[in-house]
């Protein structure tokens, strides 16, 4: 595989001659939430080809940025997760995500439609750290055949792929739904009244998690 590089004694061409080639950043995006199957990163990479994924998942397990291994018996299937010097692109991820929101249009009409663990970050993203600090909140998000599991405590906010801790609040629902709730486009009330959601537990804590953590209204 041929390595190029920027050849400047600069930190930022030096980051940008590992994570800069095309697909790496989405890469490491899938695997912020939690280990990913070749498969699972396909799904989530729409336009990749097979050969392209390989080479970059092969070029980051060089680099240190992820590591490659068998799950035990049963389930016997490779996945790929992110070692600590990966995990440290997180930051730079959110801020990229936060600049990039601009761009986004308005509708996901002639792009593709992601799946939850794609989106890991969005909530992150958004998250208003300042008016989270007196809470203490577990929302489990069941998005399609996927789960997420989001934990606001103090100010701070985790955000894991599966379940792991008992939830506050549990909502059902399809993907658009989601992404028009995250974006304040439709309220809880009305995604109830068309029977587009289900929501187990206090729907005011579900709307808390929409307020610390959708996107930011505009006037």
């Amino acid at each position: 595989m041929n390595h190029r590089s920027y050849h400047q004694y600069c930190g930022l061409a030096y980051a940008l001659d590992i994570v800069g080639e095309r697909w790496t950043l989405l890469i490491v995006r899938e695997l912020v939430a939690g280990p990913r199957r070749f498969t699972d990163l396909m799904d989530g990479l729409p336009g990749v080809s097979t050969n392209l994924l390989t080479d970059r998942l092969k070029s980051l397990e060089q680099q240190g940025i992820l590591s490659r291994r068998i799950l035990p018996p049963p389930a016997g299937t490779a996945v790929y997760e992110l070692t600590p010097l990966g995990q440290g692109l997180e930051k730079a991820l959110l801020e990229l995500g936060r600049w990039g929101s601009q761009f986004v249009p308005p509708s996901p009409e002639g792009v593709h439609l992601l799946h939850l663990a794609s989106y890991a970050l969005t909530p992150k993203t958004f998250f208003r750290a300042e008016a989270a600090c007196a809470v203490d909140d577990v929302y489990e998000l069941r998005i399609d055949d996927e789960v997420l599991q989001v934990q606001i405590r103090q100010g701070q906010i985790h955000v894991r792929q599966g379940e792991t801790l008992k939830p506050d609040v549990v909502l059902r629902a399809a993907m658009p739904v989601y992404m028009q709730l995250f974006a304040g486009k439709i309220t809880l009330e009305e995604a109830c009244a068309a029977g587009n959601i289900c929501i187990e537990g206090d729907p005011e804590t579900l709307r808390r998690f929409f307020t610390l953590c959708g996107l930011p209204r505009t006037c």
